[in-house]
């Protein structure tokens, strides 16, 4: 079972509205059919089959505990603060128009090919599919230095983390009803299955469901483990999000951003180059990662050096000869099959000694990748996220733009999804979603995943 024992209802949930008892309503989904695989070894696969204790800690100088995350308060920028619509949704639906109850699996869109896709067909008006092969990064990259785009079409696995931080400062309501709502959206519209999820939520009772610092950085190693080309993996995570002091001269605005795991108090929070580190460094050519984050300052929580805006103007590091030169040592160890070399020469690089604009210039340009990796954050580093009420079901607002905007209409380019996402939220929030990714799009593009 790719999840923990007890995580679908065998156990779990401590809190009204979490796994145990709370399918079925305001876009849960049902139980399995029938009891979880006898071997409890970890992730499917994952720790039963990688290893069966915590991955080594994290390079030095990440995760101390700085602050605590915001406090929101219903004058604020958090709970209360949106009125639900007047209006409920239809009998029998609930708040993305899923039939409640429903197991229906309606399986994933299919890659379009030249006998499925309108743009094949003459529809020039159709977003056309990503191209195969390798490409080129251009702007000063070196020679033979490229990424591939993912089809989607492999195996799919999924990490999904939603932390409410019940009974603390700064208590959230819909971050939990975001993870059942995306899991249902992935397992109904995109054909991924419970088995191949971990989802991490603090309603659990089990100790292995719980989104601790340790049970996340384990399970992103899971995520990442044994990906090939053309996988396409899902991260979630919706929850408190903040900055910290930057130490490595990597940000240009001087802070880092980071996530909160409900033990951070303790434990300490997660930074973005971390994060990066972790799920994106390991991933070969072809490999698709989407990451969504509906947290506060969470618009490079992945330290993706591509940003694109909603009429899909690009902000695109210029590869330095320095920068290419680094790259070009990543390359070389990749064609030889050496992927550890990989990431220590990028990471290596990276973190040289310089600062001021130097340490943009020369360090953002080495977090590309030859992967697919997509990220849809809930806003810029600059601004807050919402915990809204929507159709009286508390969830984050990013969450619920990014199922709407794909049910809605699932064959829409990166750029006409962004606005899509944007528009749904545009009449309430203020915040502005934000698309970043590891290799330079071309944003008219079919968006699969």
């Amino acid at each position: 079972m790719s999840g923990y024992p007890g995580q679908y209802g065998h156990g779990g949930g401590g809190h009204d509205g979490g796994y145990g008892g709370g399918y079925g309503g305001g876009g849960g989904y049902q139980p399995p059919s029938g009891p979880p695989p006898s071997h409890h070894g970890g992730y499917g696969g994952g720790y039963g089959g990688g290893y069966d204790r915590p991955p080594p800690g994290p390079p030095g100088g990440y995760g101390s505990y700085s602050e605590a995350p915001p406090n929101p308060n219903p004058s604020n920028s958090y709970v209360g603060r949106y009125a639900p619509p007047p209006y409920p949704p239809p009998p029998g639906l609930d708040v993305y128009g899923y039939p409640i109850n429903s197991s229906q699996n309606q399986g994933r869109p299919h890659m379009p090919t030249v006998n499925s896709n309108e743009w094949a067909h003459g529809n020039r008006s159709a977003p056309p599919p990503p191209p195969s092969g390798i490409q080129q990064f251009g702007h000063g990259a070196p020679e033979g230095y490229g990424f591939q785009y993912s089809t989607c079409q492999g195996k799919r696995k999924a990490l999904l983390i939603g932390i409410n931080y019940f009974g603390q400062d700064g208590e959230l309501r819909g971050c939990i009803n975001d993870v059942k709502n995306v899991s249902a959206f992935l397992v109904e519209r995109y054909g991924y299955k419970r088995e191949d999820m971990v989802v991490l939520t603090d309603d659990q009772r089990e100790p292995m469901g719980q989104p601790t610092k340790q049970n996340i950085l384990r399970a992103m190693h899971w995520l990442v483990q044994g990906a090939s080309p053309n996988d396409s993996l899902f991260f979630h995570y919706s929850g408190h999000g903040g900055q910290t002091e930057d130490i490595d001269g990597d940000e240009d605005d001087g802070y880092d951003e980071v996530v909160y795991p409900v033990d951070f108090k303790e434990a300490g929070h997660i930074v973005d180059d971390e994060m990066h580190h972790i799920m994106v460094k390991p991933l070969q050519p072809g490999v698709r990662l989407t990451a969504i984050f509906d947290s506060c300052h969470s618009g490079s929580a992945l330290d993706l050096p591509y940003i694109y805006s909603t009429k899909g103007v690009l902000k695109e590091p210029n590869l330095a000869k320095e920068a290419g030169q680094g790259l070009l040592q990543a390359f070389t160890a990749y064609a030889s099959g050496d992927l550890g070399g990989v990431a220590s020469s990028i990471f290596s690089f990276g973190k040289r000694a310089i600062s001021g604009d130097d340490a943009y210039e020369h360090t953002k340009e080495t977090r590309t990748s030859p992967a697919d990796v997509i990220m849809w954050s809930g806003s810029k580093d600059s601004q807050t996220s919402a915990d809204a009420t929507i159709a009286n079901q508390a969830t984050g607002a990013m969450s619920y733009a990014f199922i709407s905007a794909l049910k809605a209409n699932p064959q829409q380019s990166y750029v006409q999804l962004l606005n899509s996402i944007r528009d749904v939220l545009e009449e309430k929030y203020t915040q502005l979603p934000q698309l970043s990714s590891s290799h330079p799009i071309d944003t008219d593009l079919l968006y699969v995943m």
